[in-house]
């Protein structure tokens, strides 16, 4: 059983990152669960979405202390799934970070990323951070962002579904012009994720 959580805010693309994998996995043959939860269906409204695969997974929730992977497309929504954390869990986390909108309007205070980490350090057993806007900026489009996360999450060598498996996920999904791209940003993800590994 394996049971993944991707949380990041609207426009950043988490739907379709659990969507590529889901696919994925179903086509390698694995039992896939999974949910969205939309926040705010607006640009800046909490996104998170579960992924859990496996033989003895029958609904798409997942237990309190139960993540075996967090990856947070955005600080301080990584931060709001602690709960599902665990000393086992491993963390990936975006430090690209958007304040919401509360922010702005100077309703709320936006947590320092040290003290984001720190936390999320406190509650797991390993997090990894990259700037995945810098990282899909050298693949060719920082919109690619998300798909340097999906490379992440494969990175961490963790995962039951093989490589060709959601890289033809990907060229499925693009645009031609697109794919290139896409798969230079999730191999960068996979590299990054692995280096901060070993």
């Amino acid at each position: 059983e394996l049971n993944i959580i991707i949380a990041g805010v609207g426009g950043q693309g988490v739907i379709l990152m659990s969507e590529l994998l889901g696919n994925a996995a179903v086509k390698d043959g694995l039992n896939v669960r999974g949910s969205e939860v939309l926040g705010m269906a607006v640009r800046g409204g909490s996104v998170s979405s579960t992924i859990r695969i496996g033989n003895g997974v029958f609904g798409p929730l997942i237990p309190t202390g139960r993540c075996d992977i967090l990856v947070g497309m955005e600080p301080a929504e990584a931060l709001r799934n602690i709960s599902y954390l665990s000393p086992s869990s491993l963390v990936i986390v975006n430090t690209e970070a958007i304040a919401p909108f509360t922010v702005a309007l100077g309703e709320s205070r936006y947590p320092s990323l040290e003290k984001i980490i720190e936390k999320l350090t406190g509650a797991s057993g390993k997090v990894i951070t990259l700037n995945a806007v810098q990282v899909a900026t050298g693949a060719g489009s920082q919109l690619a962002a998300n798909i340097v996360m999906l490379g992440a999450l494969f990175g961490t060598g963790r995962l039951p579904v093989r490589l060709e498996t959601i890289e033809g996920e990907i060229q499925a999904r693009f645009a031609a012009k697109l794919v290139p791209i896409n798969l230079r940003a999730f191999d960068l993800g996979y590299q990054t994720c692995q280096q901060e590994l070993n």
